[in-house]
């Protein structure tokens, strides 16, 4: 499944929201699990993005992937990832609201994340580079 963004909710305990469509055929059996995997996207996930989006077929043909220690799936070389237990559902019109428990995460400063804008990949630069 893929969320087009998430929110740092709280510091203590540390939370973050998604935001799922009530349709969402994926999140009735992820919201089963003991951990859930939450990866940023790197700048070269293009293809990964496309392929986690789909409504149908193999969402993960083509796509690396790593199991964490305690269970959640994370995208390999992802800018960042964040390994979660749900804390709590809230409904929201025709979304859910999921609040996520960080549990672990790991971040690469290094690798710049995919960013989605105006319907295309765009990179991040700095304000003073003249690209």
């Amino acid at each position: 499944m893929a969320a087009s963004s998430f929110i740092p909710v709280s510091l203590d305990p540390p939370l973050v929201s998604v935001c799922i469509q009530n349709i969402s055929t994926t999140w009735p059996q992820l919201r089963l699990s003991s951990r859930l995997g939450l990866s940023v996207l790197a700048e070269g996930h293009h293809h990964a993005c496309m392929s986690l989006s789909r409504k149908r077929g193999d969402r993960f043909a083509g796509v690396s992937w790593t199991e964490l220690p305690g269970g959640g799936v994370v995208i390999q070389e992802a800018s960042a990832w964040l390994q979660c237990r749900l804390h709590a559902e809230v409904p929201a019109g025709d979304h859910l609201i999921a609040l996520l428990e960080i549990c672990a995460l790991e971040a690469s400063p290094d690798t710049p994340p995919l960013v989605f804008h105006n319907s295309r990949f765009r990179r991040l630069v700095d304000a003073g580079d003249p690209r």
